[in-house]
């Protein structure tokens, strides 16, 4: 079933159709499955993913993790209801120290990741990769708003992982979250080169009846021995739903052949399910000559003297890759 927005009110005459056979990739398809009072967010990449990514030519296992956290930061940023700026972050003790996905509403996305080319190994998967730390999420609604973060601790898990324990502690909104992020061999002109490909769910539970979401209080902590941990029985329908993501496949989100619409009707035709307009997705950098030049404005003149190589200065975009040079003069050099 269509409609034009999840927040809009569902008539019982809404049109019925069959799921579209045509993929569509670099957009998030909300959906609902009202029957079981859950909402949720398909993504599927291609194209944008794999412009992101070969910027950089990174490491397989690099670009996967940074892959997975940009289809992440797409599941939560295509959320916000306002023009604003979604970051992930994360910094951390293991070989991929950092990454960064920017997504500014409503469909730009950048991102990068830095790494230790040494320290990786083989056989290595995401938790390995990141180590210990902290994931960060921000939105940002501009200048004259407040910025809201959640800050999650990261201890040799997944980003799954990370998402699931962010919303048991600052949403508190029964969440599954599935990532997977994989590259495809295709040929052409050149001969064959891969494509980076991804695709991602997440599923909440937001019955009417605020109680039937209730979840188990956090872990005491240091509580003393003997007491007993908090229980709450789940909802018979976040146990099904539940159910229904665990059985989605990594190669069913990244399928070039199989359309959002048709994995969505596999998981929960038999109990109804609602798709609402896909919202697109695109790799854009907001680097700019003028941002540069704003940027080397802002550093002392004995700092941008020392910028000076080969009589210009050079800065180049982390995030896209971008060069721009200037000369010591239109760097402001005295």
């Amino acid at each position: 079933m269509t409609s034009q927005a999840p927040d809009m009110k569902i008539f019982p005459d809404t049109p019925v159709r069959a799921p579209s056979a045509v993929p569509l990739d670099d957009a998030v398809l909300p959906f609902e499955v009202a029957s079981l009072d859950l909402r949720g967010r398909l993504t599927r990449l291609g194209p944008a993913l794999d412009d992101v990514l070969t910027k950089h030519d990174y490491p397989p296992p690099v670009g996967k993790l940074l892959g997975e956290a940009i289809v992440l930061a797409t599941l939560l940023g295509s959320s916000l209801k306002f023009d604003g700026r979604f970051i992930l972050q994360t910094q951390t003790d293991g070989p991929v120290s950092f990454l960064i996905v920017d997504f500014q509403a409503p469909d730009r996305l950048r991102a990068y990741a830095r790494f230790d080319a040494q320290r990786l190994k083989d056989g290595q998967d995401s938790g390995a990769l990141l180590g210990k730390g902290h994931l960060a999420m921000t939105i940002d609604q501009g200048p004259d708003m407040s910025r809201y973060q959640g800050l999650v601790a990261l201890s040799g898990g997944s980003l799954e992982d990370a998402a699931h324990e962010y919303f048991l502690r600052s949403e508190q909104i029964p969440t599954r979250v599935r990532l997977a992020v994989g590259e495809e061999w295709r040929g052409g002109g050149e001969g064959p080169r891969h494509y980076w490909r991804a695709g991602g769910m997440l599923l909440q539970f937001l019955p009417k009846a605020p109680e039937r979401a209730r979840q188990a209080d956090l872990h005491p902590g240091d509580a003393p021995e003997g007491i007993l941990a908090h229980t709450v029985a789940e909802d018979d329908a976040w146990v099904e739903g539940q159910s229904l993501i665990a059985t989605v496949e990594d190669v069913e989100l990244i399928d070039p052949d199989l359309s959002g619409e048709r994995l969505l009707y596999r998981l929960f035709h038999e109990r109804g399910v609602r798709v609402f307009p896909p919202l697109p997705l695109r790799a854009k950098c907001s680097c700019s000559r003028n941002a540069v030049a704003s940027m080397l404005a802002s550093f002392a003149p004995g700092d941008r003297a020392d910028m000076v190589k080969d009589g210009k200065v050079v800065v180049t975009c982390e995030f896209c890759s971008s060069v721009y040079e200037f000369t010591p003069q239109e760097a402001g050099v005295e």
